[in-house]
């Protein structure tokens, strides 16, 4: 067969169900072979973008590689982005590009860049198949590397010469790989660290909620933990859903990058002499912002070795499978009785007038989003002042639940993901929850999830400016510039496409015309007024 369609069936061998991208003339060869698959359905985008944060999202809640595709030159600089979102918030990801070929790639030509060293940066690995032969193993390792803790993004480049070239070879076998157990003396050692301490906290991240999108109960394992111990517990933005929300011991959710502001919040955690830091990954949440003077003793539970940081210094580093790991902890640990037990958190926006008058307050919208959905329910956030009140403010009982980009935190994310997320759980009501800002920056998408009849709904939170720049611009220089921009009419434009849209003109009809859209079976946009006034008390003390 030819190497484009053997790359295919290395695809299928690796149980890729969707390749989202766009085709370009030196993808012919592959498009073709991937309008012969009976497995893999190729999703056409209207931008690579979007094709990248659908793959993004794809392997998040999948826990297994998102593909998407693009051609060389300006398709391949377009998925960049998306790319580079997965790799940091470690989403597994294989990208594949087009490239001229081979006879052209030493010199200056039409399209040509070095595809491969620019993917370099923000991928685990990226490389050329530049032998025929090569293919089998270069794609299992692209998906090996993609998924092994941490996951990230990889690429492969295939020039249109080498994809025309004849082979004879088949698909790696597909082994999975599993993690050790933590040794003993480590998890001894723990034990011993957190009975002496006289304030400990538990800091949970992204890990937990990632491992157990793989399979492994890594959220129950740690809930057990929690509860055994005594310890209280807060988590990053990317881990909600890994605690009880509505647990005594669960504190307020910490990823404000701004010092200070989380210790007010919780004083939990600025008093604490020992942190557990369970599945946490410095790009959450930088441990600076939490460990300011260095001077907290830090327990490292994950699946990997802890990244150096000098305000990130483990006294231990219990290195083993999350879920087996904490099983053994909860087994062992000594039960705390000295904790501080704070109320349990109360359901938000319950006391909220409804004749509030428009914009709305964003605690009252994101308490709408929470009544309308079950528990299930899966919300993609964009990037703006709204993912920070959505992911302080919105009880989280599952997890893989929220999706965040946090790590990059790019905006343009929240429509193709919820596409993706769609895709993966089409059982579930999915809301794509975004500021104007970011909604515009890949709206060519809706016309992507009306051909496709993915029922998302589109949340578009209005308040014409860019709300969390205008915030800070104001707390730093007393002034904005350059935050402000107008919209155009957003129930005409989502009408435009095909699909249905609201207004919501009081906050009575907030709840009621959500759940219209969210019934509908079909893609749908709300514009709410938002009110951006808030997001100047954005730090301000949580209930």
């Amino acid at each position: 067969m030819k190497v484009a369609q053997l790359l295919v069936k290395c695809l299928e061998n690796e149980g890729v169900r969707h390749v989202f991208g766009i085709p370009g003339e030196e993808t012919l060869a592959l498009n073709a072979a991937l309008s012969e698959s009976d497995k893999i359905t190729f999703v056409l985008t209207r931008h690579e973008q979007g094709a990248a944060f659908m793959a993004d999202v794809y392997g998040r809640l999948s826990s297994y590689p998102g593909v998407c595709l693009a051609t060389l030159g300006p398709g391949a600089t377009n998925l960049i982005t998306g790319v580079a979102d997965a790799h940091i918030d470690r989403a597994p990801l294989v990208a594949i590009t087009g490239q001229v070929g081979l006879e052209r790639a030493h010199k200056e030509s039409h399209q040509y860049i070095d595809i491969v060293r620019m993917f370099g940066p923000v991928t685990k690995w990226s490389t050329r198949i530049s032998v025929a032969d090569s293919t089998p193993e270069i794609v299992r390792k692209a998906f090996r590397l993609a998924r092994l803790e941490k996951p990230g993004a990889t690429h492969i480049e295939l020039p249109e010469d080498v994809a025309d070239q004849n082979t004879e070879m088949k698909p790696l076998e597909v082994r999975r790989t599993s993690y050790p157990k933590a040794q003993d003396a480590v998890i001894n050692r723990a034990l011993e660290l957190i009975k002496s301490a006289r304030a400990p906290i538990i800091l949970a991240g992204n890990g937990v909620s990632r491992r157990q999108a793989a399979g492994h109960a890594s959220v129950e394992s740690l809930r057990r933990f929690v509860r055994r111990s005594g310890i209280s517990a807060t988590h990053t933005y990317m881990a909600k859903g890994v605690l009880d929300p509505f647990s005594q011991q669960s504190l307020a959710p910490a990823g404000l990058q701004r010092p200070g502001a989380e210790l007010a919040n919780i004083p939990q955690l600025a008093e604490a002499d020992l942190v557990i830091a369970i599945g946490y990954d410095l790009v959450e949440w930088s441990p600076s912002l939490w460990n300011p003077k260095r001077d907290k003793v830090v327990v490292h539970i994950d699946s990997t070795a802890a990244e150096l940081d000098g305000h990130y210094q483990p006294s231990v580093e219990v290195v083993g499978e999350l879920d087996e790991s904490l099983s053994v902890l909860a087994d062992r640990v000594e039960p705390r009785k000295d904790q501080q037990i704070r109320i349990a958190n109360k359901p938000l926006g319950a006391s909220a007038p409804k004749d509030t008058p428009a914009p709305f307050p964003p605690p009252l919208v994101v308490a709408a989003v929470r009544e309308a959905l079950a528990p299930e329910d899966i919300v993609v956030s964009d990037v703006g002042a709204h993912k920070v009140w959505l992911s302080r403010y919105y009880p989280t009982p599952v997890p893989n639940t929220v999706v965040v980009s946090n790590g990059l935190a790019s905006m343009g994310i929240a429509i193709p993901g919820a596409i993706a997320a769609k895709l993966v759980f089409p059982e579930r009501k999915v809301i794509a929850f975004a500021g104007d800002g970011g909604f515009l920056m890949n709206v060519q998408e809706l016309e992507t999830a009306k051909r496709l009849g993915t029922a998302i709904v589109c949340m578009v939170l209005v308040d014409d400016r860019l709300g969390i720049i205008e915030a800070n611009e104001k707390r730093i220089f007393g002034r904005t510039f350059g935050t402000e921009f107008g919209n155009p009419g957003l129930v005409e434009l989502a009408r435009a496409f095909g699909i249905a849209g609201f207004a919501v003109p009081t906050v009575r009809e907030l709840f009621p015309t959500l759940r219209r859209a969210l019934d509908l079976g079909e893609p749908a946009l709300v514009a709410v007024p938002w009110d951006h006034r808030a997001n100047e008390r954005i730090a301000d003390k949580l209930p």
